[in-house]
């Protein structure tokens, strides 16, 4: 039994050790080419890495080239190919810093549209989510523009226009959370002049008709809420923008939500006259 017990561990142990020697080998041979003077190997064997994605050891390996082969027919090569393994490890900082350089430093080079493209592709990875600040995704579109306007034929045209849609969503989700959010901790005020901003800002949004809506409650709670002197002018402001969410909205589901703010609206300003 125990003689069983003992060649049952040892079964892992077998598996294991070939494993771990090969593991080593690859290590120790990795550690070779660093350590290797020959330049020309280094620069085969990063590009053997980079088909393999193995992005740790092609990076690695070009960071070291960098500076050797800096001015000859090789440099567009190593840096695009160094920016590219930044990106790939997840560096999108880094990565559209290193397009931006080469894109400004190698205008001539095959690997130039593709530059242009990574730099404004990095801004759009960068790009948070709508509650957050977007300053990403304006930079993302600027640079995405930039890019159609210098290769208006690119193979790339359809899968800008879908990136540049997402983008623009989330800007006009972005204005409607911010807008919305006025209203929801009971600033009216603010929730007016917000509101009709991303209206104006965005006037094709899917929320158009949500936020027409909320700006006629928001004007009518402003209303209800103020004191005597200022309860007539807000009145007849909510009734103007019941008129012009009904003319657009004839048929939408707020519409008798609607109907109860402007009967009493109307009831208020008919008492004060």
């Amino acid at each position: 039994m125990r003689l069983q017990g003992l060649l049952h561990l040892k079964k892992p142990l077998i598996i294991a050790i070939p494993v771990l020697i090969v593991f080593l080998f690859s290590c120790s041979g990795f550690e070779k080419i660093l350590k290797s003077d020959d330049y020309e190997y280094k620069y085969k064997m990063a590009l053997e890495y980079y088909k393999k994605k193995d992005h740790y050891r092609y990076v690695t390996l070009l960071e070291q080239l960098q500076n050797v082969y800096r001015g000859t027919f090789r440099a567009d090569t190593i840096e695009f190919y160094l920016a590219m393994g930044y990106f790939n490890q997840g560096d999108y900082l880094l990565a559209g810093h290193q397009f931006d350089m080469f894109r400004k430093n190698y205008k001539r080079s095959a690997f130039t549209e593709d530059a242009e493209f990574m730099y404004a592709y990095c801004y759009y990875k960068s790009s948070p989510r709508p509650e957050l600040d977007q300053t990403n995704t304006y930079a993302a579109i600027e640079a995405f523009t930039e890019y159609i306007n210098r290769y208006p034929n690119t193979k790339r045209k359809t899968e800008v226009n879908k990136i540049m849609n997402e983008l623009k969503d989330k800007l006009v989700e972005k204005s409607y959370l911010s807008s919305m959010l006025y209203y929801k901790i009971g600033d009216y005020k603010a929730a007016i002049v917000a509101i009709r901003n991303s209206i104006n800002d965005y006037p094709q949004s899917k929320y158009r008709e949500e936020l027409m809506f909320h700006l006629l409650k928001a004007s009518y709670l402003l209303a209800d809420n103020s004191v005597e002197s200022k309860r007539r002018e807000r009145f007849q402001n909510t009734l103007d923008e019941y008129y012009s969410f009904i003319s657009e909205f004839p048929e939408s589901k707020y519409i008798d939500e609607a109907k109860k703010m402007y009967e009493a609206s109307m009831k208020v300003l008919q008492n004060v006259n």
